[in-house]
């Protein structure tokens, strides 16, 4: 296996777009990287980039300590899983992950041998003799991934390959890549637009808007430490709660002002970041789960609003609620908690949690 690393690399197509802007990481040997982030923000043009796909505009990549900016995809020593399976109509299982290795002239025992061993990792073993039209989406998926392991390549590439199955299949699937990645120990670099195949799959996620990398950082440390409003907002479902108001003082504390005479307590591991922003506007954030849970907290506050939506989802209940000020919040709470759409209610707010972001550049205020 191999590390990947980028430095400074950049996509500008012949019309003027960037793409992708000075993307720099180091994706270590045998890590299981994602890149995640909106259409459009450059993930996929990065990971064709890796496989030499896309030509890059700038910059080096380099691929187990070897500069591949000028080898062809061929030769980089990488497999690809693409959104679409892209299995030949007429050839069989067994031959349609054999056919590379068929086209590298390799021996018949040996194709054998390891189209047998990935059939066996994958669960195809009783599904070699058959066509691509009679299998399910899900095996179909299978077969384009043992297509790539029988390759035995340093790093493997995986462009959205979930997207076209249905949302029991791509659990079942999310399972299986993580075995196989842990099986192989093999680096691989997953892109995808679904946060939740980010957050349970990924080693590290990588957030992508704009063609720059916005935060890196493992699962736990982007959800709970996001380093701007994007990130914070992207990551997460439903995602983060933002609220508008500003600073104030209330004697020897602070208070967070979002309506006319609602406030909530500023904690106080943040007052000496935002003793600066008194009297000034600033952004509140803080997760769905943050509000509506009673847990005795001193810094615990309520948010009064009017319930709007109730959305029971069987072991937790979604309650959208249109807050003092007329923003709109989400709450995550127990099903046993019953609220009336059009009733007002007080919801306790764990301010522990909260996040405080500068109005102008959206990044994250203090040590998070």
């Amino acid at each position: 296996m191999a590390d990947v690393v980028l430095e400074e690399v950049c996509k500008r197509y012949e019309s003027g777009s960037l793409a992708v802007d000075r993307f720099s990481l180091v994706i270590g040997d045998g890590e299981f990287l994602v890149l995640v982030g909106p259409s459009g923000c450059g993930k996929s043009t990065t990971l064709r980039m890796i496989a030499g796909l896309e030509e890059i505009s700038s910059g080096t990549i380099s691929i187990g300590g070897r500069c591949v900016n000028a080898v062809p995809p061929k030769d980089r020593d990488i497999a690809m899983v693409f959104q679409n399976y892209a299995l030949y109509p007429h050839m069989t299982v067994f031959e349609n992950m054999a056919f590379g290795l068929k086209l590298r002239a390799v021996p018949k025992r040996e194709i054998a041998d390891r189209v047998n061993e990935a059939a066996d990792i994958l669960g195809l073993g009783e599904l070699l003799h058959r066509l691509p039209k009679q299998l399910s989406g899900g095996q179909r998926q299978r077969v384009a991934v043992g297509r790539a392991i029988v390759r035995k390549p340093k790093v493997f590439l995986f462009d959205e390959p979930l997207s076209n199955l249905d949302a029991k299949m791509r659990v079942e699937m999310r399972g299986e890549l993580r075995r196989l990645h842990r099986r192989l120990g093999a680096t691989m670099v997953y892109v995808t637009h679904d946060q939740t195949e980010a957050m349970t799959m990924g080693d590290r996620i990588v957030v992508m808007d704009h063609g720059t990398i916005q935060q890196a950082a493992k699962p736990s440390e982007v959800y709970r430490r996001p380093v701007n409003r994007f990130v914070a907002g992207f990551i997460g479902t439903p995602p983060m709660n933002f609220l508008k108001g500003r600073i104030a003082r209330r004697g020897q504390e602070l208070a967070f002002l979002h309506a006319a005479d609602a406030s909530l307590p500023v904690p106080a591991a943040s007052v000496p970041f935002l003793e600066p922003f008194i009297g000034r506007e600033t952004l509140l954030g803080f997760r769905p789960e943050a509000l509506g849970a009673e847990n005795g907290s001193a810094m615990e506050a309520r948010l009064r609003g009017t319930v709007d939506v109730v959305e029971p989802m069987g072991n937790e209940t979604f309650v959208q609620l249109v807050a003092e000020g007329g923003t709109r919040v989400t709450a995550r709470v127990s099903p046993e908690c019953v609220l009336t759409p059009g009733t007002t209610v007080g919801l306790p707010v764990d301010m522990r949690h909260a996040l405080f972001f500068d109005v102008q550049s959206e990044n994250v205020l203090g040590d998070r």
